[in-house]
């Protein structure tokens, strides 16, 4: 059950639609033509003697004879047809791999009430939705979150950065210098260097030069060569889209400074700087599809997914769903753990240790390793520390 399935079948649809409205585009077009050609016909003098009525009829009656040739219907059958027939598994292909009941996916566990509020509290003054966040906390009963009067002064800064104001960040950065400097942050020179081509932009040349004496100069020993590029800008001040700083106009830029601002004001604050509940409902979507697939084998095989103690297939997450090392098993696909750790075998190929000890009949006999074909001593077999 992959996203991919869905991903290939809505391409198929909207490949056939645009096959469709091409050929369709192109039948009205012909059409429109002949019907053009019959009205420059009947505007014209009609041949000398010729009765006007009847000369009228016979253009009509040749512009019908040119549809009929034309035959739109037939032209249009195929492609519809093969838009309706993509159009008609669309549907299936959804129903049979976005499976919306997730219920036997589900763990029983308890989770702590209040700590779940908190969750989700803290998920709405991350968005801005103080008044939701305030209402949400009235009605659960919880205490005010702590981190509400920061996540508020932090989107307050995001939607001034949006406008292109940057007096808010860079007051902010300059409070917290100390600390963005210990977390090896570029924030503020980044946010300065916004600033000065803010300045830069509208022509103001001598400005900008002061504004990056007083602030950015500073940063000559770690950002040389970047303030050299800035500098240089100035010169293509009235054609910069043309010139080999046009990616100074780039939109990313601000959306670079704006995620760095969010990340270090979390960092400051003692947050992630992604919110948990979004990662939560994120990894879990991910993890949905392989655990369905699995735990389709386990009703069959009537077992109980309830009692294990890790999750019963790998879930190969994106790297930025990855804040600690694991290991996989490739034999068990289990993860390693304290009691299970991963072991280094003689030939450099790593299991995990129950692994080694079912495969070894626990060090009695030697085994193959299952990548290669080393004879392999369980008593060789050294433990790695990640």
């Amino acid at each position: 059950m992959e996203l991919k399935t869905v991903k290939d079948a809505f391409d198929r649809v909207a490949k056939k639609q645009k096959l469709s409205n091409s050929k369709t585009l192109e039948v009205v077009d012909m059409m429109s033509q002949e019907i053009d050609k019959a009205l420059n016909t009947i505007q014209e003098a009609p041949p000398g003697g010729s009765d006007i009525p009847l000369y009228h009829k016979s253009v009509v009656a040749d512009l019908k004879k040119t549809f009929e040739e034309i035959d739109p219907s037939k032209q249009l059958e195929a492609p519809q047809k093969e838009l309706n027939v993509a159009l008609t598994k669309y549907p299936k292909v959804l129903e049979k791999t976005l499976n919306p009941d997730i219920s036997m996916a589900y763990r029983n566990f308890e989770f702590d009430p209040h700590t779940v509020h908190q969750i989700i509290a803290d998920f709405l003054y991350r968005q801005g939705m103080v008044n939701i966040g305030e209402s949400f906390i009235s009605e659960t009963g919880e205490s005010e979150s702590s981190a509400r009067n920061s996540f508020i002064e932090m989107n307050l800064i995001l939607e001034t950065l949006e406008r292109r104001d940057l007096g808010p960040a860079l007051n902010w950065a300059a409070l917290n210098s100390d600390k963005l400097k210990e977390a090896s942050s570029d924030l503020e020179m980044k946010l300065h260097s916004l600033q000065f081509l803010e300045i830069a932009k509208d022509g103001n040349s001598n400005e900008a030069l002061d504004y990056a004496r007083k602030h950015i100069a500073t940063y000559s020993d770690t950002y040389f060569p970047k303030i050299q590029k800035l500098m240089g800008s100035l010169l293509w001040k009235q054609s910069l889209a043309k010139s080999p700083y046009a990616d100074f106009l780039s939109p990313g830029l601000w959306t670079k400074a704006a995620k760095e601002l969010t990340r270090q004001y979390c960092n400051i604050l003692g947050e992630p700087s992604e919110c948990p509940l979004s990662v939560t409902i994120e990894a879990g979507s991910l993890a949905l599809p392989p655990l369905f697939k699995f735990l389709n084998v386990l009703v069959k095989n009537r077992k109980d997914w309830q009692t294990m103690e890790h999750l019963p297939v790998h879930v190969p997450l994106p790297e930025e769903f990855q804040y600690h090392t694991v290991f996989v098993c490739p034999v068990s696909r289990e993860l390693s753990s304290e009691a299970n750790p991963a072991m280094r075998l003689c030939c450099g190929h790593v299991l995990c240790k129950l692994s080694i000890n079912r495969m070894s009949k626990n060090g009695t006999k030697t085994f193959k390793c299952p990548n290669c074909p080393t004879d392999i001593d369980a008593s060789q077999c050294k433990q790695l520390y990640f």
